[in-house]
């Protein structure tokens, strides 16, 4: 396990959750610069956005048409309005598009930095079944830093797999971020189970910025959330409404979690391999 640098401060994070305009990118970036402004006002350094915002879920317009619906790896334009607000504001936005690359498609969370400039890409490892023959898989985790917290980089199928955030926490990371797309009924279920499992599991915290309305099909649940490093829910976005949540990320509540519960110091020290 690398051991990352203490953070000193708390970190006030934001989920954003709103309803994408199908595979019209330029008219979804100018929806996420908004609501970066919006969580800025609201004190937050980061907002993570659902699974595929900047293009809608969308799997068939995506890939019938890429280069209008999905966003452009070399760089797209459509995204101005984004990059002008995070450098505006100094937010860091974590969103979520489907990118077209080298004429393949990717399940994506692309970060765009407090001075307005893509700084990291992470893709999709787990895909789910109806995603298997539209995507690729990423082929590796990515992790972040912003003011001294590391935080781990998921997308929606991700984060059923505790590997995945296991992974997160192996690299370092203090927090989970997790942009989805969950579903009424079993979607409301299952990341009700995973998200906080992934917490207690790794004693750090886990934040969910899903979808609410329709996209793709997909009747969505909203309901983003933040849970602690035990576990226990921190802050809960309602189930239908564009809604931005912000929550504190508290290191001394993250140190004592991890005082208590010593699962990923005894995993480091132990003999099980990996």
């Amino acid at each position: 396990m690398i051991t990352a640098p203490w953070p000193s401060h708390p970190l006030r994070v934001a989920a954003a959750q709103a309803c994408p305009a199908p595979g019209d990118v330029a008219a979804n970036a100018a929806t996420a610069a908004t609501m970066v402004r919006e969580a800025a006002e609201a004190g937050a350094r980061v907002v993570v956005f659902p699974e595929k915002f900047l293009t809608g879920y969308e799997p068939e317009l995506i890939r019938a048409d890429p280069e209008r619906c999905a966003v452009r790896a070399g760089g797209d334009a459509r995204l101005a309005a984004l990059r002008e607000a995070c450098r505006d504001t100094g937010v860091v936005a974590v969103v979520g598009a489907a990118v077209h690359d080298a004429g393949e498609l990717y399940v994506s969370a692309l970060v765009i930095d407090s001075d307005g400039n893509r700084a990291a890409r992470y893709d999709k490892q787990m895909l789910f079944r109806s995603e298997r023959h539209i995507y690729r898989p990423g082929r590796a985790g990515c992790s972040i830093e912003v003011d001294g917290w590391r935080l781990g980089l998921g997308i929606c199928y991700d984060s059923g797999f505790p590997e995945h955030a296991r992974a997160a926490a192996l690299d370092g990371c203090h927090a989970y971020l997790v942009g989805a797309l969950f579903s009424v009924g079993n979607g409301h279920h299952e990341s009700r189970m995973w998200f906080p499992a992934r917490a207690f599991d790794n004693t750090m915290y886990t934040v969910l910025a899903n979808h609410v309305g329709t996209t793709g099909g997909w009747h969505t649940c909203g309901s983003s959330a933040v849970w602690d490093p035990t576990g226990r829910l921190v802050a809960e976005a309602g189930p239908a409404e564009r809604e931005l949540l912000v929550a504190d990320l508290d290191p001394e509540h993250l140190r004592r979690a991890r005082e208590a519960h010593t699962m990923l110091a005894d995993l480091a020290g132990s003999a099980m391999p990996r």
